[in-house]
């Protein structure tokens, strides 16, 4: 049995998809509200709460392998609920930024969780994602009442990744021999700046949407009265403040891993052009 978390999440729904239409065996989907959620037909659906280990226990009952995105709950009590169960394999999806940037909080509170897999006794891939394509949907209310895009660090370039990618690393970890105790660092297939992602969801929207480059002080008014100071000086940092070579570097781990290319944004914001209708 293999149980994916975040089953509606872009990753977990990417994944549930590739695993029921590849793989013949039981597939489990772990949600919050089942009569929210959608899945494919086949796939048993149960509701469970990350803040709340226990209620994760009949998700967790006759479960092998795990598919888990870190700091989503109690991670500790998450991983020991997984252990008891008699899971074996829990694929986790972490942070580039522990490799990167690991003096941030974030970084560390990741790089936490993974020592904490480590150390657990259950067989373990990591996964260490960079930015998202989908973190543009922060942008979607701009677009929609056709308001210019503000952001800051508008000309640097992040090898963004389509959540699918992840997805699809996912599922070979999942299904197949051989990566387990292994860390994959994992990017899209080139960088792509604020501007050029700007420009991309134009394109896939066929009208000019406007940009303006902002100051990190206005960015950071903006962010930190959702987030907090410390995590919005982070996101700032690993977007255009405190880049290096490590995190801007493109990484083939998704096409060795499976086989196929990383998908472009252009792809990712052609897929996902209602949302910014």
């Amino acid at each position: 049995m293999i149980l994916v978390t975040g089953a509606t999440g872009n990753i977990g729904s990417a994944l549930l998809r590739e695993v029921h239409a590849g793989v013949a065996g039981p597939l489990r989907a772990l949600t919050r509200d089942a009569t929210r959620a959608t899945f494919p037909e086949g796939v048993e659906v149960v509701e469970g709460d990350f803040a709340e280990p226990e209620s994760l226990k009949p998700a967790l009952e006759g479960v092998r392998s795990l598919f888990l995105v870190s700091r989503l709950g109690p991670d500790a009590d998450i991983l020991e609920a997984a252990r008891s169960a008699g899971v074996e394999h829990v694929v986790l999806v972490s942070s580039i930024t522990v490799q990167t940037h690991p003096h941030l909080g974030p970084a560390g509170e990741n790089l936490a969780v993974e020592r904490l897999l480590k150390e657990s006794g259950m067989a373990w891939t990591i996964l260490r994602p960079t930015q998202f394509a989908s973190n543009t949907v922060m942008w979607a209310a701009s677009i929609r009442a056709r308001e210019a895009v503000r952001a800051p660090y508008a000309d640097t370039g992040l090898p963004t990744i389509h959540p699918a990618d992840i997805a699809s690393v996912a599922r070979v970890a999942l299904t197949e021999p051989g990566h387990q105790g292994r860390t994959y660092a994992l990017t899209g297939p080139e960088p792509m700046t604020a501007r050029q992602q700007v420009e991309a969801i134009a394109a896939a929207l066929g009208r000019d949407v406007p940009f303006v480059e902002i100051s990190r002080q206005e960015a950071h008014a903006q962010m930190a009265a959702v987030f907090g100071d410390e995590a919005a000086d982070a996101v700032l940092d690993v977007t255009g403040g405190d880049v290096n070579d490590e995190l801007l570097a493109v990484r083939e781990t998704v096409s060795r891993v499976t086989g196929s290319p990383a998908r472009p944004f252009r792809q990712w914001a052609a897929e996902n052009a209602d949302v910014f209708r």
